[in-house]
């Protein structure tokens, strides 16, 4: 092995333990950002207290993540006598797995100047694992991988709660893996590639992001990853009014963290796609410049912070969204996968096919304006949405059915 070599092993060494430790000190501090922004939807006091031990200072209440973490290590690791003991415990684990690989193939910038290592000229990309075909694929084949670690704990806990929950997890995150497929085809169409990092340079290239070329597939991909991710309104899955705490009603301890943690990492994985997709990652007009132009430090380390405000502004989405809206029910969550979402990404996969194929000939027929082209095509996701909600209207009366209590 070249001294070449060795420095990029351990640069690559590096970036693994350097995602790994953000990732996991991420989801600590994002639970914490969550409860500060429900205490302020819900108008009441947040964690406010925890500080540095042994002294009065309380820093906000920063200090209350590690104390939820030794909370947990040191919590009694129960196991009840009536569950799988091997599932029960891979469950959690394979769920933790599925959800930090994908960040293999996520890029947190675009690269690094080049610079000499034993005089070899070396170009560092700030994803783990550069040009990686089937980038997409991968993504999807590990959110796929998930579903079973839901599966697992609800079928290893022998509690029918659990069981009920898991029953609920795996019909619906199936139903919601046909439109995120179908919205991120779109983008792959219209990028020509799989890869993450071509889809950004695609976006930065020509200036306009995938969210003013696509906004039903953009629409479409948002909510599928709201279901996806298990939160509200789509967290049927462990909803606690009904199920205790569905599929890890019976995990305590270092194993229900372990589950707790892959949930906030699924909805990061989510707002890096949703970035990345159709916000143009790390790319923002005079700022970041485009694909082709050079990096220099600068430039590098403005790609990195716009990338990760980006992320930042969609996290917060997700967690307003959690505070603000009421819960689905189960059929109204099946029908509006199947009636609804299925349909809109089918139209929007074909209106993106037509205008990849007949490009040309759609602006010269709009006078050659690409801003007329954009206005079409909202014109077309709004009429889309329309017609859906006129065909298959959501019913959303939750009142108890006291028809069918007294039949019963």
């Amino acid at each position: 092995m070249s001294h070449a070599d060795l420095i990029i092993f351990v640069i690559m060494l590096g970036k693994i333990a350097l995602i790994l430790f953000g990732l996991l000190t991420a989801a600590a501090y994002l639970v914490l950002l969550e409860r500060w922004i429900a205490a302020w939807v819900q108008d009441r006091i947040g964690p406010n207290r925890v500080g540095i031990p042994l002294t009065k200072i309380k820093m906000f209440g920063l200090g209350q993540p590690l104390a939820d973490g030794l909370k947990f290590i040191f919590k009694e690791e129960y196991t009840p006598a009536h569950v799988d003991k091997f599932l029960y415990t891979l469950a959690p684990i394979s769920i933790l797995v599925a959800a930090i690989l994908p960040f293999a193939v996520i890029p947190f910038g675009s690269m690094l100047p080049t610079f000499n290592v034993g005089g070899e000229p070396i170009t560092l990309q700030l994803i783990l694992a550069p040009q990686i075909d089937v980038g997409m694929i991968f993504v999807f084949a590990m959110g796929s991988v998930a579903v079973y670690g839901v599966i697992l704990g609800a079928w290893a806990s022998n509690n029918k709660y659990s069981f009920l929950g898991g029953l609920r997890s795996s019909a619906q995150l199936i139903a919601y893996e046909l439109p995120l497929g179908l919205g991120i085809l779109g983008v792959v169409l219209a990028a020509g590639s799989l890869r993450l990092e071509d889809i950004i340079d695609q976006q930065a290239t020509s200036g306009t992001w995938n969210i003013v070329m696509q906004p039903l597939g953009f629409l479409v991909f948002v909510i599928a990853s709201f279901a996806e991710s298990a939160r509200l309104p789509f967290d049927l899955p462990e909803a606690e009014q009904e199920l205790i705490g569905g599929y890890h009603t019976e995990y305590s301890g270092l194993r229900l963290l372990l589950y707790l943690i892959a949930e906030f990492l699924h909805m990061v994985t989510a707002s890096f796609l949703i970035t990345i997709l159709f916000f143009g990652g790390w790319h923002l007009w005079g700022i970041t410049g485009s694909a082709e132009d050079p990096v220099t430090w600068v430039t590098a380390l403005l790609r990195v912070i716009v990338l990760l405000s980006k992320v930042m502004g969609v996290i917060l989405f997700f967690m307003l969204v959690r505070w603000s809206w009421p819960r689905f029910r189960f059929d109204q969550l099946m029908s509006l996968a199947w009636k609804v979402m299925l349909p809109l990404g089918m139209v929007n996969l074909v209106i993106v096919a037509v205008v990849a194929e007949y490009e040309p000939q759609v602006l010269a027929a709009l006078g050659g304006s690409r801003t007329a082209l954009v206005a079409v095509l909202w014109a077309l996701a709004i009429l889309a949405w329309l017609i859906a909600g006129i065909v298959a209207p959501l019913s959303t009366d939750n009142r108890p059915r006291f028809e069918a209590v007294d039949r019963i």
